[in-house]
């Protein structure tokens, strides 16, 4: 099911994403500081990037080559029907993640330039 979203409804929406990010952003600068803010920025883009690159297995480890065989047969024995179910799930998570990625750039851009321009004098 799809939601028809109007020119309106999207205003309101990044009005409320940009006050949220906004007023998210002042507080973790009243409490850690600005270079804190853009670390915080680096771990959940880490985490965004960990969570595409595994699109749903785990990575391959020396300590876990043989659970990634294993499950490379157990998903080759998938049907059609689960396959396709398993592609759908991995592409919904497209947009949180985008969103994710998108949300870490600005808060390291922030984060490290305001400190770069307001701690450090420059």
């Amino acid at each position: 099911m799809h939601l028809r979203l109007r020119t309106l409804h999207l205003v309101v929406y990044l009005v409320l994403v940009v006050v949220s990010l906004g007023g998210t952003s002042y507080v973790a600068y009243q409490i850690v500081g600005f270079l804190r803010i853009g670390v915080l920025g680096l771990i959940i883009g880490m985490i965004a990037l960990t969570v595409e690159l595994e699109r749903g297995r785990s990575l391959v480890h020396d300590q876990a080559a043989s659970l990634y065989i294993e499950f490379m047969a157990a998903e080759e024995r998938m049907s059609a029907a689960e396959k396709a179910e398993r592609r759908a799930e991995i592409e919904s998570a497209a947009l949180p993640l985008l969103v994710a990625k998108v949300v870490s750039a600005v808060l390291i851009v922030a984060g490290f330039g305001l400190f770069f321009v307001f701690q450090l004098n420059a």
